[in-house]
């Protein structure tokens, strides 16, 4: 019989803001700070509802995307069957880098992490058959994220949707690519402009679109502690405003319109703790430090997904656990929408029957837990509270750090992030190696025989298929008029002019993602990062 590992006990000394984590706490450990105030008033470290989830529940918007565009309709259909209240689009690593499945750096990766989208004629088919009025989209894009959009704005456009019934949200967070995912293309001061243009445009036409998700998710997934995902999310956020204002943008016309997306991780409490801290941090920022009187410019809306990196190829199906343990802190954070992971995505994309069990795992809390019917249940835990102040105290520590370095776009610049987080995913992995993190399956607990799962299996085909279609887009489109819209584009990029309008005007007449992508590489070139030290 096979000998179970039982790893050694070990203490771990946790600390947010330098203070240790405490096996008690107790009123005195809040002595010095008043109680929070209800859920639904500034500065919403409750809630930015009064009524919670008693009223309305978070959206259950499930993260879908691989293969072909007909592929990922199939599966969008599927889940809005199922339950699922919203769409969530993963695009494969050729579109997130800007280029078409035909470019030689495209070999190997087409429809594999994603699905692939190259053109409006993809993105025609990628949401065939679903009214874009009854849904509402995220679309996880960061460099060509004005381009995807455009795509998205002009299939509603066909479907006979006026842009201002679009509900949904753009991930368009460059600065967290340079910072941990590192799917960038160009320099970070023209990206900004591309970050910027969007808020300028979404103003005015497209009012209920989210023009950002801040994204702390993809810095956690490099390495960052809880508390670095939640100050540098915050100070992400910090920057797209003031580039917003320099920009001559009012503060309460696009403020409201910026949202943000957080991990949930194993760490229970602490997870809690860090979604009420971003609540605080963003409504006290957004009216002390740039003068908002919106109260929606003060309330931070976020979307969370569970922590991809959690999941283990080992005994796979303790993904199940730990996934409903990390949507349960989501929910007790107050998260207004959410992911959960499948249990098979650390060998493959999600199958059919892992992605319903992950839709029904949110499914189980929202309708069986019973701990909806209650709002910031953990409110007024001497633990709770603490943390969630020491959470803001540490998160302040490194605004002051980096606000010291010029901003965020120059702290990036000078590697600061970068070599936070790597120290800290280097700290996290010596603990695992040295038995003081166990993971379950992993280093401890390990002597059980792994139970196998089906895994979801892509071949060549989808590369070919959309190399085809590429290739037949360019024969049949009217060449002339994509040539004239990308030195539009080029012109535009050169002058002040805001880029949506001729992106639209490229994207109309059928030019691809890489066209619209390499004309702008034309003007700013592509960034490459130097050596962090």
């Amino acid at each position: 019989m096979a000998k179970t590992t039982t790893p050694a006990t070990t203490e771990r000394h946790t600390t947010v803001s330098g203070r240790p984590i405490k096996a008690l706490y107790t009123a005195d450990d809040l002595a010095d700070a008043a109680p929070p105030e209800p859920p639904g008033q500034f500065p919403y470290t409750r809630g930015i509802h009064t009524s919670g989830y008693a009223g309305k529940l978070w959206t259950m918007r499930q993260f879908s995307g691989f293969g072909t565009p007909e592929d990922t309709n199939q599966r969008y259909k599927q889940l809005l069957a199922a339950g699922g209240t919203g769409l969530s689009v993963a695009f494969d690593l050729p579109t997130l880098m800007g280029r078409d499945p035909d470019h030689p750096l495209s070999l190997g990766e087409v429809g594999k992490c994603g699905v692939s989208v190259a053109s409006l004629a993809d993105m025609e088919q990628l949401f065939d058959g679903i009214a874009l009025e009854d849904v509402t989209t995220s679309m996880t894009i960061n460099s060509p994220a004005a381009m995807i959009f455009a795509m998205y704005l002009v299939v509603a456009q066909r479907q006979g949707v006026q842009w201002s019934r679009l509900s949904g949200t753009l991930q368009n967070d460059i600065l967290k690519e340079y910072i941990a995912q590192k799917e960038y293309i160009y320099p970070p001061r023209p990206s900004m402009r591309l970050v910027t243009d969007t808020f300028e445009f979404c103003a005015t036409e497209v009012p209920r679109w989210n023009t950002v998700s801040v994204s702390g998710y993809h810095i956690r997934e490099a390495g960052a502690t809880a508390l670095q995902e939640l100050a540098f999310t915050l100070r992400d956020g910090i920057e797209y405003v003031q580039y917003g204002v320099d920009a001559g943008l009012a503060v309460d016309s696009f403020v409201p319109r910026l949202s943000f997306f957080f991990n949930a991780h194993n760490d229970f409490f602490e997870e809690i703790a860090k979604y009420r801290a971003a609540r605080t941090l963003w409504a006290t920022v957004m009216r002390d430090r740039f003068g908002a009187t919106d109260e929606r410019s003060w309330k931070l809306r976020f979307h969370t997904q569970t922590a991809g990196v959690s999941l283990t190829a080992q005994q796979p199906y303790n993904n199940v656990v730990r996934t409903a343990i990390q949507a349960l802190a989501a929910v007790l954070g107050g998260t207004n929408s959410l992911h959960t992971n499948s249990l098979d995505e650390a060998l493959s994309l999600p199958t059919r029957e892992a992605a319903m069990l992950a839709l029904r795992t949110q499914q189980v809390i929202a309708h069986e837990s019973g701990v909806t019917a209650f709002v910031d249940p953990l409110g007024g835990s001497y633990f709770v509270e603490r943390l969630t102040r020491d959470m803001e105290d540490g998160a302040r520590d490194y605004f002051q750090r980096i606000d010291e370095q010029g901003g965020m776009v120059a702290a990036i610049e000078q590697g600061y992030p970068q070599r936070e987080i790597a120290e800290s995913a280097y700290r996290f992995h010596q603990e695992v190696e040295n038995g003081e993190r166990t993971i379950v399956g992993v280093n401890g607990f390990t002597g059980e025989t792994d139970t196998g799962v089906e895994t979801l299996y892509l071949d060549e085909g989808t590369a070919e298929a959309q190399c085809a279609r590429v290739a037949e887009l360019r024969d049949t489109r009217d060449g002339a008029a994509v040539d004239a819209a990308l030195d539009r584009l080029r012109h535009a990029a050169l002058e002040t002019d805001n880029l949506m309008p001729p992106l639209l005007e490229a994207v109309r007449a059928y030019a691809t993602v890489g066209e619209m992508c390499d004309a702008l590489r034309d003007v700013w070139g592509e960034y490459e990062e130097a050596a962090s030290v």
